[in-house]
């Protein structure tokens, strides 16, 4: 009998779940220490006083923790952003995308790639980073790695895996080439400084192009090399399922 209740409680266990990591609400201190550490020569700016501000009412650490987050998230969407400007921008296509999309014509402005795609391309784009984002800020997904949101201590740009999926997925976001799995927390910590300083310097770059591509010779360094683009950049979808009677709704 003792076997028998030794088996069956051996049977049952609990989930595993992560440690949970160490929860740090960063002040205005930290985001002065930081800001030195990214570029010595400018150090801490903040003319808009972000900072200082109390956002939903949840205390100015709280908001130091959503500005950081949203930092890092924009940089990296830059990034990416920059990057397909370019591949765009010169009519490079990869072998074995949707006939759709092998159709799109050559020889064309970056944010023209966009108006000539097909519009459910576009929707599968824009419910893919809803998708992610709401995987992100999923506080049952976080606390099964030990995590916490980024408001209430938790790490600024942490993106977790997607072991919780009921479809098993290949690689995750953070490292899906499992290189940082050998890199010590100093090197890690210097990557994180690199990642916010890149991401800066896309997002300036990023606009850069679209600058130069709707008002030509707005930014000299970019004059003749930026072909014009004469649609709405901030009008992504001025033609679309939602156009009703030639009028915009979305």
């Amino acid at each position: 009998m003792a076997l028998a209740l030794y088996s069956a409680s051996a049977a049952f266990h609990a989930p595993v779940v992560a440690p949970r990591a160490s929860v740090v609400m960063e002040t205005k201190a930290d985001l002065q220490t930081l800001a030195k550490e990214l570029n010595p020569v400018v150090g801490y700016w903040d003319p808009l006083k972000l900072s200082d501000l109390n956002l939903w009412g949840q205390g100015e650490e709280a908001t130091i923790g959503w500005l950081r987050e949203a930092e890092i998230k924009h940089g990296r969407i830059a990034m990416a952003g920059f990057v397909g400007f370019i591949v765009h921008a010169n009519s490079i296509r990869m072998q074995g995308m949707a006939p759709e999309l092998m159709a799109i014509p050559t020889g064309i402005t970056a944010p023209e790639v966009w108006d000539a795609m097909p519009e459910i391309a576009k929707w599968q784009i824009i419910l893919f980073v809803g998708v992610m984002e709401a995987w992100r800020e999923n506080k049952v997904v976080l606390a099964a790695e030990g995590q916490t949101h980024y408001m209430k201590g938790g790490k600024p740009g942490y993106f977790p895996t997607f072991d919780m999926v009921p479809h098993p997925v290949p690689f995750n976001l953070y490292d899906p080439w499992k290189v940082m799995t050998k890199k010590t927390e100093e090197q890690k910590a210097k990557g994180r400084l690199i990642e916010i300083n890149n991401g800066r310097l896309a997002m300036i770059g990023l606009f850069g192009f679209i600058a130069e591509s709707q008002v030509p010779g707005s930014v000299p360094l970019l004059k003749g090399v930026i072909a014009p683009y004469a649609g709405d950049v901030m009008q992504p979808f001025v033609t679309n399922v939602f156009t009703t009677y030639g009028t915009p709704i979305v």
